[in-house]
């Protein structure tokens, strides 16, 4: 776990379901890649896992040598459909604001293709000083280390695992598939019903 120092605090925070609500258009790309592709994709039950790589949820619907070209097809279709159709979770605005008005700085760590996150938090203007894509689970730790953050934020087990394996504080918000007990289980540090909890929490942080 990362002891805080006199330095301003540096919190990494995950994107789909953390700070960004992507189902509806992320939904409409699965739906249209089935159309085109003629391949049966629930999109409705694939919006209820998201966090995992893209292409773990391909796997469930194309065979093993189409997934990759698949995973292409969805990221090209991605920015005109699944960009304006999203909108930001409840807090993350004030979760973003509450760190930088502690003289902090904010990471976007997620597993979504790169140039797909960018797109989303400059659509939304999020106040990210870095966005770091292509990156789940324990491999998160490399750009919260990279980064130097001590407080990792995120609403999947694979998050809890990226914020241990970086030695930061993982902070588990409940609005993604995880339940709070999961998330605790997984060994989240503090578990929040959402993003609107961040700032009194992280001011309390502080202060002790």
């Amino acid at each position: 776990m990362a002891v805080m120092t006199s330095r301003a605090p540096v919190v990494g925070f995950d994107l789909d379901m953390t700070l960004i609500d992507s189902r509806p258009g992320i939904r409409a790309v699965y739906q249209l890649l089935s159309e085109r592709t003629g391949t049966y994709i629930d999109a409705d039950l694939a919006v209820t896992r998201l966090g995992p790589p893209l292409v773990e949820e391909m796997a469930n619907w194309f065979p093993a040598d189409q997934v990759e070209a698949m995973a292409d097809t969805y990221r090209a279709l991605y920015p005109g459909i699944a960009v304006p159709a999203t909108l930001p979770m409840p807090g993350a605005r004030a979760a973003l604001a509450a760190v930088k008005a502690a003289g902090g700085r904010t990471v976007v760590v997620t597993a979504k293709y790169e140039p797909n996150a960018k797109l989303h938090v400059e659509h939304l203007g999020l106040d990210a000083d870095v966005v770091v894509g292509d990156l789940w689970a324990e491999r998160k730790a490399e750009a919260l280390r990279e980064y130097g953050a001590d407080v990792y934020v995120g609403d999947h087990v694979g998050d809890v695992r990226g914020a241990r394996t970086a030695g930061a504080l993982s902070v588990a918000v409940a609005s993604g598939p995880c339940a709070p007990e999961e998330l605790a289980e997984a060994g989240a540090d503090v578990v929040l019903a959402s993003l609107d909890e961040f700032p009194g929490w992280l001011s309390a942080y502080l202060d002790a």
